[in-house]
């Protein structure tokens, strides 16, 4: 199903497009409704029952406990400006947890899944790295401008922290950690469709995403999210972002 999806944006990447945009000022194209489209009538056809929420056309309430969460282009931004590292985001959600997630790298051929059995890359096992202190880490700091200018106290410690530091857009850098090339990952101002995703697969690698206070990532939560390769360097990035 997301094999034959990733056909569409691939399609359309890189070309002129009419460009949307939404309520919230988010671009939207073509590429991210048609895209989403198909995959709701996939899904729609292998699990009727099954409840859908995507970011483009809303929630479909079959009053399962069964939830399919879908981005269809997640970084709508890179994609219009030909930046390659967007993604296609779908998780399965149990009961509001998360069961699985698949995030798809269309221009690198790059598909990530992630279960309570572990977490692969084009079917190969990864993990996270064994780094447990902050000193060490190199750290993805995402949505670094909204931070600069919501927090500027935070975003000056966030760019004194760790070994390392690259600032850096959506769903990849989170993938870098579950890969182990990166070891933290923090984010901000996301919606349910953009981290629940990401969950299943660093998880399933070995790492740790909760919120900024440390609870469970929910449909619920406030869209501020901390990915780390440990629970000693989460607990580390957790007091950094508390002040």
């Amino acid at each position: 199903m997301t094999d034959t999806a990733e056909d569409i944006p691939k399609r359309y990447f890189r070309q002129t497009l009419d460009i949307i945009h939404k309520g919230d000022d988010s671009p939207v194209t073509v590429a991210d409704q048609t895209c989403e489209r198909m995959i709701r009538d996939a899904l729609a056809q292998l699990f009727p029952d099954h409840s859908i929420l995507g970011e483009e056309f809303g929630f479909e309430d079959k009053g399962s406990d069964l939830l399919w969460i879908i981005d269809p282009i997640d970084g709508t931004r890179s994609f219009i400006s030909g930046m390659p590292l967007y993604s296609m985001l779908i998780a399965l959600l149990q009961d509001g947890v998360p069961k699985l997630g698949v995030v798809r790298m269309p221009e690198l051929g790059e598909v990530f899944t992630g279960s309570a059995d572990g977490a692969t890359v084009n079917g190969a096992a990864i993990s996270t790295s064994n780094v447990t202190a902050l000193k060490d880490a190199f750290v993805y700091i995402n949505e670094g401008n909204k931070i600069a200018l919501d927090a500027p106290d935070l975003f000056r410690r966030l760019c004194q922290s760790g070994r390392e530091q690259r600032l850096s857009y959506d769903g990849y850098p989170h993938m870098l950690v579950a890969m182990g090339h990166a070891d933290a990952c923090i984010d901000y101002d996301l919606q349910p469709y953009d981290y629940l995703p990401l969950v299943p697969v660093i998880e399933g690698a070995g790492g740790v995403i909760t919120d900024w206070a440390g609870a469970p990532l929910t449909l619920q939560s406030d869209g501020r999210v901390v990915a780390a390769a440990t629970k000693a360097l989460h607990r580390e990035m957790l007091d950094l972002l508390g002040g």
